[in-house]
């Protein structure tokens, strides 16, 4: 019997058979529907959308080359969730409809998500026993009929048979191979992981909350184990932010059956940038649990975790060795699942691009990981994504993963001639590093916002992504609040620069990185006006206004925007303080001796000595720190962390 189209999607998915030394090529792209990642498709509203016609079912279903679909749970079961994600590297216009065993239509998804990649989700709660039919319908334009760009048969039984088999002896066995598709659906999954209305201040405890999420993560379940319920003795995956990228990349391809690897670097130091001196994969030797996920979150929360750092993200971009490659600054490039590497130990991963509009400059958002095991959503922002070419500090900027391969030289990452010569990714570059630290601003200005910005409103956003970081240094310094409240002790602080890198308590508690970009993030909002009397040619000048007068206007605004703008602190006995985003910038001085967890959280803020604010304060950082800190204190006034030695 001729294996259908539903059957290679489901082995496409497999990732539970031996290892394979020539995986074959993951051909299951994507997409989502909904208006936010947030709110799970309604069961009760109507599954098709107004204005959009659902072409009728054809004769034979067949994929077609612009559009791959992928189906999620690896085995479809009746009662169960069933989940279509479509994918295309062009922007088509269209919609993703699900039929189910009797033709009805079950959902209708005509939201069309990311770009690139552009994808669409069609998922419905419980699933039907028969065969559903997933249809990609193309428009043609005014008057012309859709046409149908990918068809699929997606056979649903009570019980499936699905192969249970384990890789026993290693932590999972590969099955496919990357390629672009796959890279489009890894980027889709970031996207719909992370994404929700962008005023909402996103923020989780942990990884493990973002994954147990059904609504948000669509590879939930995948096994039909209850692996991702989140029930008793469920295994916490909690990275830091060096680990949060290779955390979410081990996932997506231990779900699909994909090669994964990590190496073992340096830090750098003493005058030397980072270098990497070994690689492992999946098909290194493990211990075995008693499934396949419990090994593997094993793999995360000890080999992995313990081997990769913020070091490995800033391996000199020239080198062959790192398991990150540097790309061009271009919307192609930055998509969903692309890292960013700042030059003092700080990683990113990128989650959505929302274009530039006639009323706002185009954003580029991002998720980080903190030492608390805090997940949550920035924008760019030089505030946020610093960047700094010290030859010592290695390669810093957008970074991509090398491609893993499984071939007959074994497990093994592409070279950066090989990347460029493959025809699935050809985007090695070094061009972000040839401007200089201000030729990677201007240019990343000029790839999220290709038209000039009003400078009122793109002032009024800087201002804006300056309070989502205040906000969020709310939570970490709160954290070393309830660290000592809960029966904490004073905390060592380290010396030298390993104050910003290093491990236990003041890792998790203490904010000198945070506290860095901050003073610096004060500085881009204050020389903003600036900025504007620099690059007029980026902002839209309205029609005879010089600059002059241009430059007290947004002065004026600045003032009235940092006065109004506020945010709220917890103090030592509990009882709310409020500070203004003013209050905050008049402090700046106070922040570059504000990052000891053994201070109180009023001293944190800037409060000063003998005023009402700082009444409450009970706990302070023992004179031998302070002394350290005031030696250090420069790094933070000249804004910036020194090497390793």
């Amino acid at each position: 019997m001729q294996r259908s189209l539903w059957t290679l999607a489901l082995a496409l998915a497999a990732c539970s058979r031996a290892p394979s030394p020539s995986p074959t090529p993951l051909a299951v792209p994507l997409s989502a529907g909904g208006s936010s990642a947030a709110a799970a498709p309604s069961a009760s509203a109507s599954p098709v959308a107004a204005g959009v016609v659902p072409l009728p079912i054809p004769a034979r279903c067949g994929l077609a080359g612009e559009v791959s679909l992928f189906v999620g749970p690896r085995a479809p079961r009746s009662g169960r969730p069933l989940r279509i994600v479509a994918h295309s590297d062009k922007p088509l216009t269209g919609a993703l409809v699900l039929r189910d065993p009797e033709g009805a239509v079950a959902q209708l998804a005509d939201e069309r998500h990311g770009g690139p990649p552009y994808w669409w989700l069609a998922e419905i709660p419980a699933a039907k026993r028969g065969t559903y039919r997933a249809m990609v319908q193309q428009s043609a334009g005014a008057g012309a009929a859709d046409e149908l760009a990918a068809c699929l048969e997606i056979k649903v039984e009570d019980e499936p048979a699905i192969d249970k088999t384990r890789s026993w002896g290693v932590v999972w066995g590969n099955q496919r191979a990357w390629d672009r598709r796959a890279e489009n659906l890894y980027s889709a999954w970031i996207e719909r992981l992370f994404d929700a209305p962008l005023a909402e201040q996103l923020s989780w405890s942990a990884l493990h909350e973002v994954l147990r999420d059904p609504r948000r993560n669509f590879l939930h379940d995948h096994f039909d184990e209850g692996e991702d319920d989140g029930g008793k003795g469920a295994p916490d995956i909690d990275p830091d932010c060096a680990d949060l990228p290779y955390f979410l990349r081990a996932y997506f391809a231990f779900r699909l059956g994909l090669p994964f690897g990590y190496s073992s670097c340096t830090r750098g130091g003493g005058g030397l940038a980072p270098t990497c001196l070994s690689f492992r994969s999946n098909l290194f030797p493990a211990p075995q649990r008693s499934s396949a996920f419990a090994t593997f979150t094993d793999f995360l929360r000890g080999k992995l975790a313990d081997t990769v750092h913020s070091g490995t993200g800033r391996v000199p971009a020239e080198g062959k060795g790192g398991d990150y490659y540097p790309v061009p600054l271009s919307l192609e490039s930055l998509r969903p699942g692309t890292i960013y590497a700042d030059p003092y130990g700080h990683i990113l991963v990128v989650t959505k691009r929302i274009p530039q509009t006639e009323s706002t400059g185009g954003i580029l958002l991002a998720v980080d990981g903190q030492p608390d095991a805090t997940v949550a959503r920035k924008r760019f922002w030089r505030g946020s994504f610093l960047f700094a070419l010290e030859p010592e500090m290695g390669s810093p900027g957008f970074k991509r993963f090398r491609p893993v391969r499984h071939d007959a030289r074994g497990v093994r990452t592409l070279t950066n001639e090989e990347i460029n010569l493959d025809k699935d990714y050809g985007d090695y570059s070094l061009d972000q590093y040839k401007g200089g630290i201000e030729g990677f601003y201007d240019r990343m200005d000029e790839v999220l916002s290709p038209s000039p910005l009003d400078p009122s409103r793109a002032m009024l956003e800087t201002i804006t992504a300056l309070e989502e970081q205040v906000k969020t240094r709310v939570n970490s310094v709160q954290n070393a609040q309830k660290f000592f409240t809960g029966g904490g002790r004073r905390i060592e602080m380290p010396k030298g620069p390993a104050i910003f890198e290093t491990t236990g308590a003041w890792e998790d508690f203490s904010t000198p990185a945070r506290d860095l970009r901050l003073l610096i993030a004060i500085d881009v909002v204050s020389g903003f006006p600036a900025r504007v009397s620099r690059r007029p040619e980026r902002y839209a000048v309205p029609p005879g206004k010089d600059l002059a007068s241009l430059r007290v206007e947004l002065d004026a605004l600045l003032v009235k925007e940092l006065r109004a703008r506020t945010i709220q602190y917890p103090r030592s006995d509990g009882s709310p303080f409020t500070l203004s985003l003013e209050d905050i910038v008049s402090r700046v001085e106070s922040y570059e001796m504000a990052y000891n967890p053994n201070d109180c959280v009023e001293s944190r803020w800037g409060a000063p000595p003998g005023s009402d604010e700082a009444s409450t304060c009970t706990r302070r950082a023992w004179p031998a720190q302070v002394n350290l800190m005031n030696r250090y204190r420069r790094w933070f006034h000249e804004r910036k962390r020194p090497a390793r030695k």
